[in-house]
């Protein structure tokens, strides 16, 4: 009885998904910039009170174009 569900879930997911499909990259973009937000608020100010600040920063950046480098390239 348990397994009932799950058929009628998998169709109503898998219809979510083509709905949304066009809104989806705004959704993520939106979704990824809000985590970037947090990190530059929350993390960054509280790496900067410490005696490593330019590490602190280098690495942000660093992780950054990393970041940028496996979205362009891994599409």
């Amino acid at each position: 009885m348990s397994a009932l569900v799950e058929p009628v879930t998998g169709v109503l997911g898998a219809w979510a998904v083509l709905s949304f499909e066009p809104i989806l990259p705004y959704a993520l973009a939106f979704a990824a910039g809000a985590m970037i937000f947090v990190v530059i608020e929350e993390v960054v100010p509280k790496a900067q009170q410490d005696k490593y600040t330019d590490i602190a920063t280098m690495g942000f950046i660093v992780g950054f174009i990393i970041m940028m480098i496996m979205d362009v390239t891994l599409g």
